[in-house]
């Protein structure tokens, strides 16, 4: 993890409620610092550190291949919610890039991060103006282009 990853991600923290997205992505490979950064700023703030993947997957065991569909943002609101009201911290968040789910994870995490500040680990990399997630052969693969949030680069694995 780069040393300066945390004091970075706070001193962002100050201007996201400035942006028309709060939404922070501390973008890097696996391995690069991503969930220990969230964890000292979950130590930090006394904002809880939400797995995505684990939350998501309880709330959509009893559901259809169809209503999960339908239903991920709505089940993604409710584990944003959980905790702190003005800011979340969320973490594996591979699950938003399932292909049967039929989501762009950028645009789900995008719309709850108008109304509370949401720092969020992207495993990938900004390339060319651009976040990428996977590698363009994989199924999962997203390219998009930075915008109105704040992104800011975990560094190399350790």
């Amino acid at each position: 993890m780069r040393a300066d990853l945390v004091e970075e991600i706070l001193a962002q923290l100050e201007h996201a409620p400035q942006l028309y997205y709060r939404l922070i992505l501390v973008v890097g490979p696996p391995k690069s610092g991503k969930t220990t950064a969230l964890r000292i700023i979950q130590e930090r703030m006394g904002a809880p550190l939400r797995n995505v993947n684990l939350e998501l997957s309880r709330r959509m065991l009893d559901l259809t291949a169809k209503q999960q569909i339908l239903r991920v943002a709505d089940l993604l609101a409710e584990v944003v919610r959980m905790g702190n009201p003005d800011l979340a911290l969320l973490d594996n968040l591979e699950l938003l890039f399932d292909t049967t789910l039929k989501q762009d994870p950028l645009r789900l995490l995008l719309s709850q991060s108008r109304n509370r500040t949401i720092i969020a680990g992207w495993n990938g990399e900004v390339r060319n103006g651009y976040l990428v997630y996977a590698t363009p052969d994989h199924a999962e693969y997203r390219r998009c282009p930075l915008g109105d949030f704040i992104c800011i680069e975990a560094g190399e694995p350790a």
